[in-house]
């Protein structure tokens, strides 16, 4: 999996040492839609044209710590591999993590951009700034979009050579199968933060 680091700086406003548990973000999924997508699109842009400026600018003051030319340097992999982002602005993304709110005061949520052959898979965290969440930190990375088989043994055991004065297995079971089911996607209240 291609990676860009997750761009969390803490400022002091949001730092605590508390060890509360994240509880659910109150917003719409539209809301959600709005935050995940803009965000991968400013990326994209910036990719694309190598200018940084535009994505550090509606970041939150913390991320904005970061100047633009340490953001270029952040995500030159994905740039240098010309990662298309351009398709989340149609496709529906799926959450693995739903919006939460963390002990420190921030929105967290994660999950992929299903395509083929590769999906796109982003960890995002936004911070309240006068009434609207603002990016604060973003992991954006590129995964298989299919199930992996899992590995052969080296030998099954109906070809393994019985040991000394034992017999030989007639057949082998199968592995039981593994079912994998889609992560939820619920909205959940509206877009304001607290």
């Amino acid at each position: 999996m291609v990676a860009a680091g997750l761009l969390v700086t803490t400022s002091a406003g949001h730092a605590q040492t508390s060890a509360q548990t994240p509880k659910p973000a109150q917003i719409d999924r539209n809301g959600v839609l709005i935050l995940i997508r803009s965000s991968l699109l400013a990326l994209d842009q910036a990719n694309k044209t190598g200018n940084y400026t535009v994505l550090r600018d509606i970041g939150a003051p913390g991320f904005q710590s970061n100047s633009a030319a340490r953001l270029g340097e952040i995500f030159a992999k994905l740039r240098n591999d010309s990662l298309d982002l351009s398709g989340v602005a149609v496709i529906d993304p799926q959450l693995n993590l739903l919006p939460q709110i963390e002990a420190n005061g921030l929105m967290r949520m994660a999950g992929f951009f299903p395509s083929v052959p590769t999906q796109v898979n982003f960890d995002l965290s936004f911070a309240p700034v006068n009434g609207q969440w603002r990016l604060f930190g973003i992991s954006v990375g590129v995964g298989s979009s299919a199930p992996a088989a899992p590995e052969p043994p080296a030998q099954p055991i109906a070809q393994r050579p019985p040991p000394n004065n034992a017999k030989q297995a007639a057949s082998a079971k199968p592995a039981p199968a593994i079912k994998l089911a889609p992560p939820e996607n619920k909205p959940t209240g509206n877009q304001q933060p607290k």
